[in-house]
């Protein structure tokens, strides 16, 4: 086990990164492809779109940021540098397998550990769909940023999944909720809705 007194960036953060990647994956097991496509918020927030966006992330940040694209013969449709539909990242057609999808995304997790391993936390790339005058950032920076924005949208996954069918917790093996059963589950929210209303003078 890694001594985490030892100051080690580049494991730390990857560690929180492929924790919120594992747990983001985990939110489509069991459901139909119905349910991992379906949009659950009036933005149109659904499963598999939040894993395409998190692929097309890691792959434009960790690969074309530093001169490494993934896509060496032509970006699909729905890539930053051609004119895609607005929001063309954040959903999967009908063509799109769940397959194809999760296999993109596991891809650029290789791709990122190649790039994270190969450079230095300090070297520095150009994010080429940010403002000219501030496009220059380092590794370090872009790793700490798509690990806050995977975390997020890991948690946008949790309360998805829990829509669709009430399931809950961070990871298979890892369920960081209070030990209740339904009905402890049905009292605290009766409670919260009673604290709500007397907050609300109702």
């Amino acid at each position: 086990m890694a001594d985490t007194t030892v100051p080690d960036p580049k494991a730390d953060l990857l560690r929180y990164l492929q924790e919120a990647r594992d747990s983001l994956l985990w939110k489509l097991e069991g459901l139909s492809e119905y349910d991992v496509r379906r949009p659950l918020t009036p933005t149109g927030t659904n499963l598999l779109g939040l894993v395409k966006h998190c692929a097309g992330i890691e792959l434009g940040y960790f690969g074309d940021t530093f001169g490494r694209p993934y896509f060496t013969s032509g970006p699909p449709s729905w890539w930053y540098t051609r004119e895609p539909d607005e929001n063309a990242d954040m959903w999967a057609t009908p063509d799109e397998s769940r397959a194809d999808v999760v296999g993109l995304y596991r891809a650029a997790w290789a791709h990122t550990g190649e790039t994270v391993a190969e450079l230095p936390l300090d070297a520095v790339g150009f994010v080429p769909w940010w403002p000219q005058e501030r496009r220059a950032t380092t590794l370090h920076h872009i790793l700490a940023r798509v690990c806050a924005d995977t975390n997020r949208h890991a948690g946008h996954a949790d309360i998805v999944r829990e829509l669709l069918d009430g399931s809950v917790g961070y990871l298979a093996d890892k369920s960081n909720l209070a030990e209740g059963g339904a009905s402890w589950w049905e009292g605290y929210r009766d409670r919260l809705e009673r604290a709500a209303r007397e907050a609300d003078g109702g």
